[in-house]
């Protein structure tokens, strides 16, 4: 792993759950990690539902936008973590991969966006120890139960 850690989040449309995940990240980790997203089909536009949920916890998303998956985000990473995209999303050997299975929150209000942001963000906490605190492999924290 290089010296500041690389993370790449993807989902589909770059809209909502790598976006989530991508501000949550940067806040964390306050520079002690670089932050990537990118959707295998992005959207036109972020999903306002995750967008109010970030700003209720005082993120600025102002500078975010969909942006399409390169093969240079992909080769970059240390650690890439799929949130949904399947197949779409491809697999480059000496990269750690994640799969952090997360319902969709397309099409779904604020009140329902919560609940996954928060488990996002629960995620993240624990990315953000393992990258810049902890000695062994990126394994996505245990559920609470």
């Amino acid at each position: 792993m290089s010296a500041k850690p690389v993370v790449l989040f993807l989902c589909v449309h770059n809209s909502g759950r790598s976006l989530a995940a991508k501000v949550l990240l940067d806040h964390h980790a306050a520079g002690r990690v670089e932050v990537l997203s990118a959707g295998s089909e992005p959207a036109r536009e972020l999903n306002p539902s995750v967008v109010a949920v970030l700003e209720e916890k005082g993120l600025d998303t102002s500078k975010e936008f969909p942006k399409p998956l390169t093969e240079d985000a992909a080769r970059a990473a240390d650690v890439v973590v799929t949130m949904g995209c399947g197949d779409t999303c491809p697999v480059f050997p000496g990269t750690q991969h994640l799969d952090w299975d997360l319902r969709d929150p397309a099409g779904l209000p604020v009140d329902q966006v919560r609940p996954i942001v928060d488990e996002i963000d629960r995620r993240v906490r624990g990315l953000v120890a393992q990258l810049t605190g902890g000695t062994g492999p990126v394994t996505p924290p245990a559920r609470e139960p």
